[in-house]
């Protein structure tokens, strides 16, 4: 019998987090302890409402989620936890991702990065900060600084937004979409004509998206 995916609780080791709980979920693949070849990694932000110090919350949304049903995913999935009150800080967020790939056998060509909402936000920051770092990103009802996003012109994005959405308009990811353009990137772009702020759900069910993620590898 087939044993259900796993997602175990963590403890950060290498510095105390101000902005994060100093645990995270993180999910090993079936086949991870069999294998020995390096797998790819998904670093996963979640929303505002998932934060606290309550792992569980994490589980809501995403990949989390998905593999909470019993589904199995090809990639080690790490999802932190940000604070109550708080939001995504990178440089902490760029430490834990150290952190695990020094402990973990990971794949550094295929380091992937998505959030949705405030995590949304954070993935643009995230990346901008560290463009070397990943091999493709997927900011989901997010937005960004469209004065920097040029220093991601070169890697693989597919941005998501909703049409309806009012807490975060959609302006904010067109804006960074057009700027990349300008700057002769090409990233993917989804529109949900009918989708409101849930853009999440529908963009982390569809298979395409990890598919999407698989196909970019980093070449040096």
């Amino acid at each position: 019998m087939k044993k259900s995916p796993k997602q175990i609780i963590v403890k950060i080791e290498n510095s105390l987090p101000k902005t994060m709980n100093d645990k995270y979920l993180l999910y090993l693949p079936q086949n991870y302890d069999q294998e020995k070849i390096p797998f790819p990694i998904i670093l996963f932000l979640h929303g505002a409402g998932e934060r606290g110090e309550n792992l569980d919350f994490v589980k809501r949304h995403g990949p989390p989620k998905i593999i909470e049903t019993g589904k199995d995913l090809p990639f080690i999935i790490l999802s932190p936890q940000c604070k109550d009150k708080l939001w995504w800080d990178s440089d902490e967020l760029f430490i834990l991702l150290q952190e695990v790939i020094s402990k973990y056998n990971i794949d550094a060509k295929r380091i992937y990065l998505t959030g949705l909402s405030m995590g949304g936000f954070g993935t643009w920051d995230l990346a901008i900060k560290h463009p070397e770092t990943f091999a493709a990103i997927a900011p989901i009802c997010g937005g960004g600084d469209p004065s920097k996003v040029c220093a991601i012109k070169d890697l693989p994005i597919w941005a998501f937004h909703g049409v309806k959405d009012t807490v975060v308009p959609i302006k904010r990811s067109e804006e960074m979409v057009e700027k990349l353009k300008a700057c002769n990137g090409n990233p993917k772009f989804t529109v949900y004509p009918e989708a409101d702020h849930d853009s999440w759900t529908e963009t982390y069910n569809n298979p395409k998206l990890f598919e999407w993620l698989l196909d970019n590898k980093k070449l040096n």
